[in-house]
């Protein structure tokens, strides 16, 4: 099968590679300094898996029909990725892997929702330089339908897919994606501040912030009747047993768990996006909750709060301290 990966960021670049040394036929499709880089040195991948060099073709646009696109940039990238690659790919098979639950909202518009499969990438990657990327932790990749029941295209992308990562078959991805919102909602304390979420974490003042968002998020969630599924290594009962605790408590908590995740430090994809310049994923993940609030008539004034200092670091490319993060949520939290 041909195959496209669309996005050499982290994830897009890690797929692409793993599966080009599994003898895959694979091009990475990315921008103008990825396809300089990876022409010239190849592509960089350090981490959990060891040090690989891998020699791959990269375009940044498509000249041949793939049989599978896997779209691997930011939410707010899809469109014009599809748009400028449409003739050649609008037969094809296609996996979203973004954050949030947009994606496939979009993709849509352009190709037809049966050709769509959803999946949501449990293992990390920081993104170092063009063509450089680092697998900071193992994971599974969930896949399911969003427009359809789960058949044999699953099955078919699973086959391959498999040959890099565990794959989880899902009949409620849905309610997984949702749920995938909680888990890279903490994703934007390191874009405010610029450190690692380990050291971020640590700070129990900022770890409260943290549970925080996830105690108004699962207001809001419950508030509009959305349902949400366990994910594998992150179940649904933690959020609920930690959401239910005292805030500083289940900071104490949450700080272990996130010391504890990797040696290597995370930074997240909202700040990886900062410092490559580029637009984050902000508004897809954080800002989804502020969206259902409006939606029902509740209100998110922490989540609200924090996505205006995420814009403003993108807008300013100044990082708040920790003191001017605490006071600027002081009294939109208990």
């Amino acid at each position: 099968m041909k195959i496209a990966v669309i996005g050499s960021g982290a994830i897009g670049s890690l797929v692409a590679g793993y599966l080009k040394l599994k003898g895959e036929d694979v091009t990475l499709l990315g921008r103008a300094e990825s396809v300089k880089a990876i022409s010239e040195n190849g592509l960089k991948i350090s981490g959990v898996r060891g040090s690989f060099n891998v020699q791959i073709d990269i375009a940044e646009k498509l000249d041949f029909k793939p049989q599978l696109v896997i779209l691997a940039t930011k939410t707010q990238d899809i469109a014009k990725a599809l748009e400028d690659n449409l003739s050649l790919i609008k037969d094809a098979l296609f996996l979203t892997t973004q954050n949030g639950v947009q994606a496939e909202k979009i993709a849509a518009e352009f190709i037809a929702p049966d050709k769509i499969t959803s999946s949501i990438v449990m293992f990390a990657a920081n993104y170092l330089n063009a063509g450089e990327v680092v697998h900071i932790f193992e994971g599974s990749w969930v896949l399911g339908r969003v427009f359809a029941k789960d058949d044999k295209q699953v099955a078919q992308i699973t086959k391959i897919l498999e040959k890099i990562f565990p794959v989880v078959s899902s009949d409620d991805i849905k309610g997984m994606k949702y749920l995938k919102i909680f888990v890279n909602s903490n994703n934007c304390i390191p874009a405010i501040l610029g450190i690692s979420m380990q050291e971020a974490a640590s700070d129990l003042n900022i770890s409260s912030i943290s549970i925080a968002i996830w105690k108004e998020g699962l207001g809001i969630v419950n508030g509009a009747g959305i349902k949400l599924a366990s994910l594998p290594d992150f179940p649904l009962e933690r959020l609920m047993k930690l959401t239910a605790l005292p805030t500083l408590e289940a900071a104490k908590i949450f700080s272990g768990i996130m010391n504890n995740l990797s040696k290597e430090p995370l930074y997240g994809s909202i700040l990886q996006s900062i410092k490559r310049g580029r637009s984050s994923e902000i508004d897809y993940i954080n800002g989804e909750f502020i969206r259902i609030a409006g939606q029902n008539n509740m209100q998110a004034r922490l989540n609200e709060k924090l996505v205006e200092m995420v814009h403003e670091v993108e807008k300013t490319k100044r990082f708040f301290t920790k003191e001017e993060l605490i006071n600027n949520t002081r009294g939109l939290f208990n």
